[in-house]
């Protein structure tokens, strides 16, 4: 997958909240159904949520969005 900009992320962190998923519970939360429901969604921006909430779940959202890595493990 090719490097995704801030701002890219920014645009569907916003189409994500005006949809009223605000939460990382809510996020982890959206299948495909919900995601195809959100206006505006791209493909792209499918392939993008998958990834949010994969971050989400490794706790490592912040890294991601900062286009940082976190190397550490959780061992």
């Amino acid at each position: 997958m090719s490097k995704t900009t801030f701002q890219q992320k920014t645009k569907l962190m916003a189409k994500l909240f005006d949809s009223g998923c605000n939460t990382e519970k809510k996020l982890q939360q959206l299948d495909m159904e919900s995601i195809l429901k959100i206006p505006g969604i791209t493909i792209p921006d499918m392939a993008l949520i998958i990834e949010l909430q994969k971050e989400t779940k490794a706790n490592k959202l912040f890294s991601y969005l900062g286009g940082g890595t976190d190397e550490q493990s959780g061992t």
